[in-house]
């Protein structure tokens, strides 16, 4: 496996995203979307980062399988406002379900920390659902900021608390 950031997005990687998106959903991943999700409107949300992708407001990090296959993804946002210059987000880290176990999200979000070190940025912030990929960012050295009740609805309905996370990267502290 290896990680690949992307600068460009055309319709056919918009595609296999749209997969990966459409599977975590499926999968029950509160990650914005509800059940169903449409591959049409899983490939609509692709296409509408082209713009801030190709701007470089975002990095667009891929996973991808020996053959070329795409097994995950995840952004990291480094346009904030002004007076967050030093800010970035960590936003939907997606493994397809066929590359799960297999360190894809590991490798993705520190080469995302890596992104955002080279960029300057010194803080990180995330978050997740709660109790689904909270022991992955705790691993990775993430810190709990603290945790909403009743922040998002599960793809398939019912509320879901989330979790914040933030990690100091560069040298940081």
């Amino acid at each position: 496996m290896h990680i690949k950031r992307l600068t460009q997005l055309d319709d056919a990687l918009c595609t296999q995203l749209a997969d990966i998106l459409v599977d975590c959903v499926e999968g029950g991943a509160s990650v914005s979307f509800m059940l169903p999700l449409s591959p049409a409107r899983a490939q609509a949300f692709w296409q509408g980062l082209r713009a801030s992708i190709e701007a470089g407001e975002r990095v667009l990090l891929v996973a991808q399988d020996e053959q070329g296959q795409l097994l995950g993804t995840v952004q990291l946002v480094l346009a904030q406002p002004e007076n967050q210059p030093h800010r970035a987000d960590i936003a939907k880290l997606l493994v397809h379900r066929r590359g799960r176990r297999l360190g894809a999200g590991r490798a993705l979000m520190e080469a995302a920390e890596r992104e955002a070190a080279e960029a300057g940025k010194s803080v990180l912030v995330l978050d997740t659902a709660s109790g689904d990929a909270e022991r992955l960012y705790q691993r990775l050295g993430w810190q709990a900021a603290g945790q909403i009740p009743a922040y998002a609805l599960w793809p398939a309905g019912g509320l879901c608390a989330t979790t914040v996370f933030y990690k100091f990267v560069g040298g940081f502290q």
